[in-house]
């Protein structure tokens, strides 16, 4: 399967972007090569700031921008971008209704041996709580070149969770992608598994989880969110009533984001059907391969599988 590399589709959209719309500016707190912004800083010198390891006032400077009719994109990895920068977001940008786009890199176990300093398990979860942001986290290199153009042109502040190396192409080039959409890329029978995933990780994993349940003769639908927020109420609970279980799968805690999202919709709407949820449980980061990692969280779509089949038991 054809794999490419998400920050250097990230960056390559976003000067095909920038070169249709000079609002655009690229901010980046000395993350330079992690981040692949140095080709947008050749096309467009002006339009790129460097400001430093000072993400507080990288947010800053981007509400600054934004003030005066800019389109600024401020990137960082994620671990900053939502427990360093909080504050400054919540008051600087979101408040005063900015359009600033956050880029949060590096999602959950893909930070790897940057160990659990560098691990956002929860900065969905904080990025949920702010009001009227979007929140989106691209499976492949087609739904982030799709997503990114469509985010860029909201006149409201979002969250980008971008995973920053190489991804199995999953989409067909030319895919439309609408913010608030869900994608199925399983279909099941009736009275199939649910798998709910977030993150081209989470959807390899269940992806993967679905064929073994397949070959054990247990129908599986999966949905690729794409979207956190606004979550696709619509198309989840459309596929949570024809399902026989429900199971979210995020690279994050459980509490907080995409587990809970499904929670709530389920109680909201009365779904009632056996539900679990795949993400870290209640755990610091730790250092290791990201395969490792997935296996010690239980990530993994062996994780996934034992989850669906005790589900079923029940």
């Amino acid at each position: 399967m054809e794999t490419r590399e998400m920050r250097t589709v990230f960056i390559n959209t976003l000067i095909e972007t920038g070169k249709k719309d000079d609002r655009i500016v690229l901010i980046d707190a000395d993350l330079g090569k992690a981040g692949a912004t140095a080709s947008f800083a050749q096309t467009f010198p002006e339009r790129h700031i460097n400001v430093g390891v000072a993400e507080a006032n990288m947010i800053g400077v981007a509400a600054g921008l934004a003030s005066v009719g800019k389109i600024p994109v401020a990137q960082t990895f994620g671990c900053f971008a939502s427990r360093r920068v909080f504050d400054q977001f919540f008051i600087s940008v979101a408040y005063a209704h900015l359009p600033v786009k956050l880029v949060g890199t590096d999602p959950g176990i893909s930070a790897a041996f940057n160990g659990g300093t560098h691990m956002p398990f929860e900065d969905l979860g904080t990025m949920r709580l702010i009001p009227d942001l979007t929140i989106v986290e691209p499976s492949d290199p087609v739904s982030l070149a799709g997503l990114l153009p469509e985010v860029l042109a909201q006149q409201k502040p979002a969250y980008i969770r971008l995973y920053r190396k190489p991804l199995p192409v999953l989409y067909s080039e030319g895919e439309p992608f609408q913010i608030g959409k869900c994608k199925v890329l399983r279909q099941g029978g009736p009275n199939s598994v649910l798998l709910i995933a977030l993150g081209g990780i989470m959807v390899q994993e269940a992806l993967e989880a679905a064929k073994i349940l397949e070959a054990q003769g247990i129908s599986v639908t999966v949905i690729d969110v794409l979207t956190l927020k606004p979550i696709d109420a619509e198309g989840l609970l459309s596929a949570m009533k024809n399902a026989r279980a429900v199971i979210s799968c995020e690279n994050h805690q459980i509490h907080g984001a995409l587990g809970s999202a499904v929670a709530e919709l389920m109680a909201e709407y009365r779904i009632y059907k056996p539900f679990g949820r795949i993400g870290i449980r209640d755990e610091f980061g730790q250092v290791g391969t990201e395969q490792w990692l997935k296996e010690h969280f239980k990530l993994d779509s062996r994780s996934i599988v034992e989850a669906a089949t005790g589900l079923l038991q029940k």
